[in-house]
């Protein structure tokens, strides 16, 4: 072989090469950005398990997890105390009283509940004046009741409470009562329906759901990139996949959470998530259903920048434009009207009445 062919030899290896280096270099760099492992502490398994000293055959005996005095089964008893209702309230609720000769158990009450807690899409109620407690409740099972009273919500974010609605909650009402051989008396419809109009027209107008879009700049993200970058901030995985949630620190375990993360839910589900390439995701605030106290429009800027400073992103408007510092600013000032103008309504913002008006 020549000293020409040999040459020719070399550079077509070196050639073959570079297009393999390239190649591969191509690929890392349009994945989407995957979450950094966990790091593992000396002596320790990736597992989690202990490694035992030098010359012990067998672990250390494994504890099992178990309560410890009160405080742990209190704590378990929070998070697992129901949901409490928020009670009727001649605000938002048109309320028919039913009278009652004679005290009725909550298990009649009970079973005389209609099947329904809706009347067309308003939600429906019947409480009971408790023997008790003298307060208004959900008929329970072992209770007594002197007086009952059944409500239907005046407006939600569906619209105001139409005829047609108010006639069905008549019917459903007028059952109850006939089961506990009750006496409803009913408002004038026609009243009713002006003061849910009016009260619809105001909660349209004072309604705000808020939304950033963060956009990748360059690469791409993984769902666990994600996951990673917002659990940094607080964030905890929704009900749904694809939506993550900042939980309030104000409330009950109930409360609805701060703010809301999203993104893709076919990328969340896929198979082989290392591989799915996502480029956007949108982080939201119900204004209503927050507590003034949270501060929630504050934390959704810090949240956008924070992720857009770690994520290589930039946060964006609904044209696509990006949002300046003064827009964020200008809206801040709007919101503080706006929870002026709720409390002044006496339905504040993350109230109970707040959260079923605005829902």
């Amino acid at each position: 072989m020549s000293t020409l062919q040999i040459s020719l030899a070399i550079i077509g290896g070196l050639l073959l090469a570079v297009v393999v280096a390239h190649s591969a270099w191509s690929t890392r760099k349009n994945l989407p950005m995957q979450p950094t492992p966990d790091p593992v502490a000396p002596g320790i398994e990736p597992t989690g398990g202990e490694i035992p000293p030098s010359g012990q055959d067998t672990p250390p005996e494994r504890l099992e997890p178990g309560f410890d005095g009160d405080s742990s089964l209190d704590a378990l008893t929070a998070l697992t105390v129901p949901e409490k209702k928020p009670g009727l309230d001649a605000l938002i609720d048109v309320i028919a009283p039913i009278i009652i000769d004679s005290v009725v158990s909550g298990e009649a009450a009970l079973a005389a509940m209609p099947g329904s807690r809706r009347a067309g899409s308003k939600p429906f109620a019947i409480e009971g004046l408790s023997l008790a407690t003298g307060a208004w409740e959900t008929p329970a099972a072992g209770q007594r009741y002197s007086a009952f009273q059944a409500g239907v919500q005046l407006a939600n974010r569906t619209g105001a409470l139409n005829q047609i609605e108010f006639s069905e909650f008549v019917m459903k009402a007028q059952a109850f009562a006939d089961a506990i051989d009750g006496q409803p008396e009913f408002p004038d419809m026609m009243d009713e329906v002006a003061r849910a109009r009016e009260l619809d027209s105001f909660a349209s107008a004072h309604d705000a759901q808020l939304g950033f879009t963060l956009r990748a700049r360059h690469t791409a993200w993984s769902p666990g990139y994600v996951h990673q970058s917002a659990a940094k901030l607080g964030f905890v995985a929704g009900s749904i996949p694809g939506r993550m949630v900042l939980p309030a620190s104000q409330s009950g375990p109930h409360a609805p959470p701060v703010l809301g993360l999203s993104f893709d839910t076919q990328a969340a589900m896929a198979e082989e998530p290392e591989q799915t390439a996502l480029r956007e995701l949108t982080l939201s605030l119900d204004v209503p259903q927050v507590l003034r106290a949270e501060q929630a429009f504050v934390r959704l800027c810090e949240a956008a920048i924070a992720l857009a400073s770690s994520m290589e992103g930039v946060i964006i408007d609904d044209q696509g434009q990006p949002i300046r510092p003064e827009a964020m600013e200008a809206i801040h000032a709007d919101l503080e009207q706006l929870y002026n103008t709720l409390e002044e309504r006496d339905i504040p913002a993350g109230s109970a009445l707040g959260r079923r008006l605005f829902s």
